[in-house]
């Protein structure tokens, strides 16, 4: 067998990640490697942690991105907060709070799950309810943004009441991140984890996470040793300390993975986190206007709906996967299936971090228009585009 070098071919991303990554982030990563404890690249890290501080509104010490993707991130939560015998409430509308569950349960500890119709947003009364019959509950851990439905709950009323039954938080952040308002500190969360190739627009691979003083006393008084030597916080934070130059060697860090989030995190600063998520917001509801154009409507309710993740309902008699199919080929144009509950009844269409634009809007509702009539099947008066345009120019 004759192997050559791989050229994957060009295509614009608009499913639930990765999104398209600009030419700035991609040039950073062709820099030269220099060593992981060379005393510029540890200058670079102290400005990442920086840039995370600003993109989770956070001044927590501990804030970095662990070396691996976002759920390792998840994992790293839970291994660090959870022990054996806890009791911890997951609340579960979606695929990801059910990855949520077995974490919980790979820790040791009991899981009690809230649970909500996929395309809802979690029940605060069902939650209230939860911890009020589990006095002592050690946190309460839910998904933000739930990118299996393209719903959004409400964080700040969730650790709101985490907080009233002396509960920590978990939140799992990786599709709201830079995309819509992530507010670790105003809201009080303990930990929050994320990824970098959503509304960051970075390459996937790394799990930028946050937690705070609370949760760090609660590490420090651990009765088990962390179950996972890589993900534990203790010894990653002798590699990630800034107190000084001199570091621990931990692992062999990512180098020009961590230079190509560094510029990710540059771009999204210079953009301003208020203008990202105003951004994120209108291309949604110009996409929303295309959709409605063609007869096609979203599975979450108005309020609680992703900007950057959006649910479509499938009409009658479409062949979803065809349609994808012939997306991908005919228009080089990626958007992504429904997964567990929702599989074969939606088509989740990504608007993240370079995805969200308005030649992204326009592009894939032409191409969705175009791919529906050639199929026969009924799209209304049409004029998909026109109607986005209308949003847009607004």
């Amino acid at each position: 067998m004759t192997v050559s070098s791989f050229h994957p071919p060009s295509r614009v991303l608009m499913g639930p990640g990765p999104s398209d990554i600009h030419s700035r982030v991609l040039q950073a990563l062709g820099r030269p490697v220099i060593g992981h404890l060379d005393p510029e690249f540890i200058m670079m890290m102290d400005e990442i942690k920086g840039l995370l501080h600003y993109a989770f509104q956070t001044t927590n010490q501990m804030t970095l991105p662990i070396s691996a993707p976002g759920s390792a991130g998840m994992e790293c939560a839970f291994v660090n907060l959870v022990e054996p015998g806890d009791n911890v409430i997951v609340c579960v509308n979606g695929v990801f709070g059910g990855r949520m569950v077995e974490n919980v349960e790979r820790c040791g500890a009991t899981a009690i799950k809230v649970v909500d119709d996929w395309g809802t947003p979690i029940d605060l009364n069902k939650l209230e309810d939860a911890l009020k019959a589990n006095p002592g509950v050690k946190a309460v851990a839910f998904v933000h943004a739930e990118t299996s439905t393209g719903v959004q709950s409400d964080a700040a009323a969730i650790s709101a009441l985490a907080q009233k039954f002396d509960a920590l938080t978990i939140m799992d952040a990786v599709t709201s991140l830079a995309g819509t308002p992530v507010l670790v500190d105003e809201w009080k969360i303990d930990a929050c984890y994320s990824g970098t190739q959503k509304c960051l627009s970075c390459v996937p691979g790394l799990s930028p996470v946050t937690f705070s003083e609370r949760a760090l006393e609660t590490i420090r008084g651990r009765n088990h040793k962390v179950q996972s030597w890589f993900l534990d916080l203790n010894l990653i934070m002798g590699y990630w300390s800034s107190e000084g130059a001199t570091r621990s060697y931990h692992h062999t860090a990512p180098v020009n993975t961590l230079y190509a989030l560094h510029e990710s995190l540059v771009m999204l600063k210079e953009e301003g986190l208020e203008n990202a998520w105003k951004r994120h917001a209108k291309n949604h509801l110009a996409l929303k206007a295309g959709l409605e154009a063609l007869g096609l409507t979203l599975l979450v309710e108005e309020g609680y709906r992703l900007p950057q993740l959006n649910a479509v309902k499938i009409p009658g008699g479409v062949d979803e996967a065809l349609v994808r199919r012939r997306m991908l080929a005919d228009f080089g144009i990626e958007i992504g299936a429904g997964l567990g509950a929702l599989a074969g009844k939606v088509w989740r269409i990504g608007l993240m971090g370079q995805s969200s634009s308005p030649r992204h809007v326009t592009l894939v509702l032409s191409a969705l228009e175009g791919t529906l009539t050639d199929m026969g099947a009924n799209t209304g008066n049409g004029g998909a585009a026109q109607a986005a345009q209308k949003v847009l120019l607004a």
